[in-house]
């Protein structure tokens, strides 16, 4: 238990907190919830959720809110190893004991939460109180973050949080993308670009460049090890390891075809507990597939995945130096983070293939192309092809081809292809 003493050292060390240097970051919740439901701040570990918090916390500040309406406490502080839940109510009681002519408004920051036992309880009952604001984030061994929302039965709003953005990397710097640039200036942004291609945008890997192998190493061992094997006490981590080392270096993967290439080898692993690996790496936010599209959904299920990462600097980690491969995890994260809508890769009826294709509702909007340099005509008639194959067959005329530098817009075949370089449509610009 959590002595009433303690909670109040708490609450006093967070009045005593100054924001500074917090990075603005591209990711937006709302401060005041018109309904019913906690925010949850959901993604991988070491992504920003807590300084997401910072963030609104000190918007709060700036618009003059009494600070004596706001709380935020980290639960995996040292302070609070053993807690349990019944320490939730006395941290709530102490919060009013101490504050009581406060704001009638309150706004509650509970990072990292769910290492409290039955602590959904309790946060389903501050959202039904009245002009209470709660916020939650996670990613501990206790809870994956992505299954917050599931444990709050329908009363959450959840935001995904990536690793920077190139526009929030620009801002980290103190860059700004401007129609017209001094060559200067634009040397130092594509530098940024090239560092973002490679190293990724993991906030630490950003500010800490020259140790950006060391803290990437370190967020893979502790989602493995706390995440997935403390969790859900594998034991063979051997074999965990060199499934998601497979998964890494592969564009394309086929849990079956890995299977078989295991069973070939020699190791003994049932295809059942592979799949169920892949979906630890997926809810740990590592690893995303992308199916291919289909009208048929048992097609689109069956269909090989393709791999994505979430960061670059993961792809790096794995010795990968591959500019198209990087690019295209580039592009992928980018339009996860956009959710503009459903997303896909397509191959048509003649088996070419389109990287993405992004359908909103029942109608696919746009097809999109991911190639690093279009310097020769075999090159850029392959990826042409497979757009306009690919604009015939789904009825869709938004076509784009993501390139490093080459910019234009062409007609071929009566259709509009657009090329923009990564930059500018990283930047959205």
């Amino acid at each position: 238990m959590i002595s009433k003493t303690l909670w109040g050292n708490i609450i006093k060390d967070f009045q005593k907190r100054r924001y500074r240097n917090i990075i603005q970051r591209d990711v937006h919740y709302p401060l005041d919830i018109p309904l019913d439901r906690a925010v949850v701040l959901s993604g991988p570990r070491r992504s920003g959720k807590t300084y997401l918090m910072y963030m609104g916390i000190k918007e709060l500040l700036a618009r003059k809110e009494d600070k004596n309406s706001i709380l935020y406490v980290n639960f995996e502080d040292s302070r609070l190893v053993g807690a349990v839940s019944q320490d939730l109510n006395t941290l709530l009681e102490v919060f009013f004991e101490i504050y009581p002519g406060r704001n009638e408004k309150t706004w509650l920051f509970l990072d990292e939460i769910q290492v409290i036992p039955d602590w959904e309880r309790f946060v389903r009952t501050l959202v039904d109180m009245e002009n209470v604001n709660v916020f939650v984030t996670g990613s501990s061994s206790k809870l994956m973050s992505k299954e917050i929302a599931t444990s709050m039965r329908g009363r959450s709003l959840t935001y995904n949080v990536y690793p920077f953005s190139f526009a929030e990397v620009l801002k980290a710097g103190k860059l700004e993308y401007e129609e017209y640039l001094s060559l200067a200036q634009m040397g130092e942004i594509i530098q940024k670009l090239e560092d973002y291609v490679r190293y990724g945008g993991f906030p630490e890997t950003v500010l800490y460049r020259e140790e950006w192998d060391r803290i990437l190493s370190e967020i893979i061992d502790v989602t493995i090890f706390r995440d997935i094997v403390e969790r859900y006490d594998v034991k063979n981590i051997k074999m965990l390891k060199l499934f998601l080392n497979a998964i890494f270096n592969s564009k394309e993967f086929s849990i079956h075809k890995f299977y078989n290439f295991l069973k070939s080898q020699g190791y003994k692993v049932s295809k059942n507990t592979l799949y169920t690996y892949f979906g630890y790496f997926e809810d740990s936010f590592i690893v995303f597939p992308l199916k291919s599209f289909s009208y048929s959904y048992k097609k689109i299920e069956s269909s090989i995945s393709k791999i994505y990462l979430v960061d670059n600097g993961l792809l790096s980690l794995q010795g990968i130096r591959d500019y198209g491969r990087l690019i295209e995890n580039i592009v992928f994260i980018e339009l996860k983070r956009r959710s503009k809508g459903d997303l896909f890769y397509y191959k048509s009826t003649y088996g070419r293939e389109i990287d993405f294709i992004i359908k909103e509702g029942k109608k696919v909007s746009e097809l999109i192309q991911v190639c690093y340099m279009l310097d020769d005509f075999v090159t850029k008639e392959r990826e042409i092809k497979a757009l306009l194959q690919g604009s015939e067959e789904l009825q869709c005329d938004n076509l784009l081809i993501i390139t490093w530098d080459y910019e234009a817009v062409e007609i071929v075949s009566g259709k509009n292809v657009r090329y923009v370089s990564l930059c500018k449509w990283l930047l959205d610009y």
